[in-house]
């Protein structure tokens, strides 16, 4: 199976029609097609080949989605990396993946240039923008020359259409490999388990680099939609092509909800078109679900995954029991379970490690045998969330393996003492790491962003936890900062904070 010729079929269904809005231009499904055959003729002539790795690095545009197009057509191996990494982690990339071509911009080539120094072996390099410096070249240039290649490689299961590096916790990114049958699998399982009614408009903010944003794009090739595609995350750009667009949709993560409830005119724009708001990616706030509601009045469907699976992997019914707080249920094709510490599954209400199973889980960590062997035994992917399956078989996360507190001996999920941060009212955003402790040996820390214009003292939020807390779960410091440090899509990101602690 090939992901673009399945793309493809679709297209031709549906009829031309206006897919894509991006800034000024408004672009048709065949548009996108046409320039995605173009590019593959392009490819082929720069010498890219049937599993050869292609790395795009550059912001949301179009060129993005007909890369992908191109690549998978050809049978060759996206490889999405985040432009804001630093220099050591982009030529880490470009040497671990074996790439020879980039697509990138302009605004990011010095970065290109700075790593190539290091990674020789990255001969080409494509950019999107319509003036290009000497030594690159120019996309639009190329495929305006081209004749349109409307060949598919034929994929076996077992092939690669994607490489996506994860941010490691310790050491190196690790590439996901994903192979055109895993991805298609989780495009089916949204389809099937998130019934979106066929029409729907949604602006698409999360980055393509990100496996939440591919998974959200990939829906296209189940439903006919319609996208705006937003390039960054900005508030009144957000909010003002909802109401330009009449949008339905907005798949965004839990910060972008939080930085909505700080936008002080959330009246401002007709939002009345809105439908859904999914969120995933991190745990959503209960506090913030229910000031969402109040102050825009729609109720966010949480859901869950991993880079792993797919990035798609269990959520609320967009129709149906929601309950707040929980990831929901298993996507359709998905097996969830609690398993413990010895491989043995754990009953209903018992907490321990999430497992899953399906036909969208990874092939395995690129160039990496012994992580890969540790994350997948026996057919299940080791998630290193900790949770549990209630009555009605949704599922909870309490925490992160990883993330879990030590302190005398007694294991302290940090989620309880940030729920309990999030619903103090001068607090927009909250983080619980362990911090070292010679009596308990761990002891709780917490850094905590405060409203706009608000004000409060370390003693003043530690009183409040322990009215609301056992004066054991309550932390014992409190550092203040303007923002917690987050991945590009908004994850907070713990390992920098433990650096802090």
């Amino acid at each position: 199976m090939n992901l673009a010729e399945f793309r493809e079929k679709k297209v031709q269904g549906e009829g031309e029609r206006v897919a894509l809005y991006f800034k000024e231009r408004v672009m048709t499904n065949f548009e996108l097609q046409k320039n995605s055959r173009k590019l593959t003729s392009a490819l082929r002539k720069l010498g890219v080949k049937r599993g050869d790795r292609v790395i795009i690095q550059t912001p949301n545009c179009p060129e993005v989605l007909e890369s992908f197009g191109a690549c998978w057509r050809m049978g060759a191996v996206i490889v999405p990396i985040n432009y804001l990494m630093n220099d050591d982690e982009i030529a880490y990339i470009y040497k671990d993946s074996g790439a020879k071509l980039v697509v990138s911009s302009v605004a990011f080539l010095p970065r290109v240039r700075t790593a190539q120094a290091k990674a020789p072996e990255m001969k080409t390099v494509i950019l999107v923008d319509q003036e290009v410096p000497e030594g690159t070249l120019a996309y639009h240039d190329l495929i305006a020359a081209e004749n349109e290649d409307h060949s598919f490689a034929d994929m076996k299961e077992d092939e690669l259409a994607a490489l996506i590096y994860t941010a490691g916790t310790t050491g190196n990114s690790k590439g996901v490999m994903h192979t055109h049958h895993s991805l298609y699998a989780n495009a089916k399982m949204q389809f099937e388990s998130m019934p979106f009614p066929d029409g729907m408009t949604n602006v698409s903010v999360l980055p393509l680099c990100h496996s939440f944003g591919i998974a959200t794009i990939n829906n296209g090739m189940f439903r006919t939609a319609t996208t705006v595609l937003l390039d960054s995350f900005d508030l009144e750009l957000i909010l003002s092509s909802i109401a330009k667009y009449k949008a339905n949709i907005l798949v965004a993560v839990p910060t972008m909800y939080v930085y909505l409830l700080l936008y002080p005119e959330p009246k401002k724009y007709d939002l009345s078109s809105m439908k859904y708001w999914i969120c995933g990616s991190a745990p959503l706030a209960l506090e913030t679900w229910k000031k969402f509601k109040e102050v825009y009045g729609g109720e966010i469907c949480e859901g869950w995954g991993l880079t792993e699976a797919g990035a798609n992997n269990a959520t609320n019914p967009i129709h149906g029991l929601k309950k707040v707080g929980s990831i929901g249920i298993p996507m359709k094709g998905t097996e969830m379970k609690i398993m413990d510490d010895d491989g043995k599954f754990l009953p209903r209400g018992q907490q321990g490690e999430i497992v899953i199973r399906g036909p969208q889980i990874m092939k395995g960590y690129w160039n990496k045998p012994e992580e890969t062997a540790q994350a997948l035994r026996d057919g299940w992917l080791h998630t290193g969330d900790v949770g549990y399956e209630d009555e009605d078989g949704y599922f909870w996360i309490t925490d992160r393996k990883k993330d879990l507190i030590i302190k005398g001996g007694e294991n302290i999920s940090p989620r309880t003492v940030e729920e309990v941060l999030f619903a103090h009212p001068k607090i927009s955003e909250a983080a619980v790491v362990g911090m070292k402790d010679d009596i308990y040996g761990e002891n709780i820390k917490a850094f905590v962003v405060l409203n706009p214009g608000q004000k409060a003292t370390a003693e003043e939020i530690i009183e409040y936890c322990k009215n609301k807390l056992t004066n054991f779960l309550a932390p014992k410091e409190i550092v203040f900062m303007d923002a917690l440090p987050k991945s590009l899509v908004g994850k907070v990101l713990k390992k920098e904070l433990r650096k802090m602690a």
